[in-house]
């Protein structure tokens, strides 16, 4: 006479079977090889990834640079602030230049610069903005975290939205 199992010995049998016997019943064991595989590979591509980024990322130079730092007002008219600074980032630069005075929210990411030398430009209020250029391009990063180098030209812009 053949030996039937009810549900429940099937429940509480079944991981205790032989593989072949899971195979056939459909009964898997808990975790797979693959998913292993693959949270290893994430790790290992993240870990690269980080390493890739540190290693590549612009640096500031140490030493003494000279700079010049151009404000472009809500007029249109520029002053310029030259100087000699020690300084590895705009933010210090700006803090250093005589005359030049900012302020502006501080955030995880840095200051959101919203006044330049009294004018200010709060993009939620009315679509204006500083614009940051160096050397003629946009600034890739925050003055926080842009790097100076000697002989820097950098541009800080009132800028309004066209869209707004």
């Amino acid at each position: 006479m053949e030996e039937t199992k009810t549900m429940e010995e099937t429940k509480t049998t079944g991981i205790n079977e032989t593989p072949e016997a899971q195979e056939t019943s459909g009964i898997k064991k808990p975790g797979s090889r693959k998913t292993v595989f693959a949270v290893i590979a994430l790790i290992i591509a993240i870990a690269a990834a980080a390493c890739l980024y540190f290693a590549f990322r612009e640096k500031p130079s140490e030493g003494k640079k000279q700079i010049t730092i151009s404000v472009v007002g809500i007029s249109g008219e520029v002053t310029d602030y030259a100087l000699q600074t020690d300084a590895e980032y705009l933010r210090q630069a700006m803090e250093e230049a005589e005359g030049l005075t900012f302020s502006g929210q501080e955030s995880e990411y840095g200051m959101m610069v919203e006044t330049v030398n009294g004018e200010r430009a709060v993009f939620a209020e009315n679509g204006a903005y500083w614009s940051f250029y160096v050397n003629g391009d946009y600034c890739n990063y925050g003055i926080d975290t842009q790097p100076v180098e000697d002989g820097d030209l950098f541009r800080i812009e009132y800028t309004v939205d066209a869209s707004e």
